[in-house]
């Protein structure tokens, strides 16, 4: 799927040097960022939107000493 961004020229000039003195294309390198990074920004936002929820009393927590009594793990 083709995509555009705009990125800072400094952001763009590293992008361009590592191209360079890699053989490979930018294309390669966004593709690598955004599979790489894509976890950990899903993992950031899904948490903090949970957390929402949990400090608006839309979501149930549970301590984990209270889990860990409840199944019998903590010995």
């Amino acid at each position: 799927m083709p995509t555009s961004i705009r990125l800072e020229s400094k952001t763009e000039e590293r992008l361009s040097q590592l191209a360079l003195l890699t053989g490979r294309t930018k294309a390669f390198y966004l593709r690598e960022i955004i599979e790489r990074g894509l976890e950990d920004v899903e993992d950031y936002y899904l948490a903090a939107d949970v957390l929402e929820r949990i400090r608006k009393n839309q979501e149930q927590a549970h301590a984990a000493a209270d889990v860990r009594k409840e199944l019998g793990l903590d010995d």
